[in-house]
């Protein structure tokens, strides 16, 4: 089995513009870091066995690995072009994609994907597959998106978090407040709430639920989720915007003028099952910039 660099950025590729694209920021992520950058394109060769009709298995495997070479060299040549200085490693896998960077993810520090592909990433994370990662991988996962298809994912502009006070949104908070720090960036953290998710036992008890009551507490709530990480960087600026409506719509309200838009990887109230179903599949499909997941295991935190 291939070695898998500690702490490395990995970055899924595919022969795709998307993935090429996607490594070039994960570069950029990888400098910011002082890690390495691992290229990792992932095969599987049909077993299909007609002697004489199809080429033999040897040879399909042969040419799998050469396609591979060719899209790893040319997203190399990508990253080179703005970060000649950037150590680069390669690795190409014959394995089930998904399962390869799930395992990848075990030493990472990010994996980075891009929004759409080629061969063993086509769409990969448009659907189950989303919810795969999202569930097993080892460390935060960034699908790397632009405002259009051809685009770069933007380097400027704030870092948006979403959090509902739940623990998987506490670690979101964590990596989103590293990251503003890390790009020297403004951080704002959204908070969004609905009377029929967030106040369903008042409901229940034909209590009147009076929103600016509701918006009064989640407001207080999210100032004392935030103190302590306020305190930690007080240098950071923190904008703060508790809304009433639909977390995704809040969310991607900011990624036209953000560079990465951090999540849970599930929470309660607005955010529940945040990235466990549609809500995944809106941010990942329409968000105008980099989308991070993250889960409650993944810190560094938890285990320091």
């Amino acid at each position: 089995m291939p070695s898998v660099a500690e702490g490395a950025v990995v970055v899924g590729i595919d022969g795709s513009g998307s993935a090429r694209r996607a490594g070039v920021w994960a570069a950029a992520e990888a400098v910011k870091r002082g890690k390495r950058l691992r290229l990792v394109h992932v095969y599987t060769v049909p077993q299909v066995r007609m002697p004489g009709v199809l080429p033999s298995a040897e040879a399909v495997r042969s040419a799998f690995e050469a396609q591979g070479a060719r899209w790893l060299a040319e997203a190399c040549d990508a990253v080179a072009e703005r970060y000649p200085d950037l150590v680069v490693e390669t690795a190409a896998r014959e394995w089930a994609p998904v399962a390869a960077l799930i395992q990848e993810s075990q030493a990472a520090s990010l994996v980075v994907l891009g929004s759409r592909g080629l061969g063993g990433f086509t769409g990969l994370l448009v659907g189950s597959t989303a919810v795969a990662l999202a569930q097993h991988g080892h460390c935060p996962i960034v699908v790397a998106r632009g405002k259009h298809p051809e685009d770069v994912p933007p380097e400027t502009g704030p870092v948006v978090v979403g959090t509902d006070g739940s623990e998987s949104s506490e670690v979101a908070l964590a990596f989103a407040f590293d990251e503003a720090s890390l790009r020297g960036t403004e951080l704002i953290v959204v908070r969004v709430w609905n009377e029929v998710t967030d106040h369903e036992s008042a409901r229940a008890h034909a209590l009147t639920v009076d929103p600016d009551t509701i918006e009064s507490a989640e407001r207080q709530a999210l100032d004392e989720q935030l103190a302590p990480w306020r305190a930690k960087f007080p240098d950071l600026r923190v904008e703060t915007v508790v809304a009433r409506g639909r977390p995704v719509r809040a969310l991607l309200g900011f990624g036209g003028h953000a560079q990465l838009l951090v999540v849970g990887s599930r929470g309660r109230g607005g955010f529940r099952g945040m990235l466990l179903g549609s809500t995944s599949q809106a941010l990942v499909a329409h968000s105008e910039c980099p989308v991070a997941v993250v889960r409650p295991a993944l810190t560094g935190r938890e285990n320091e």
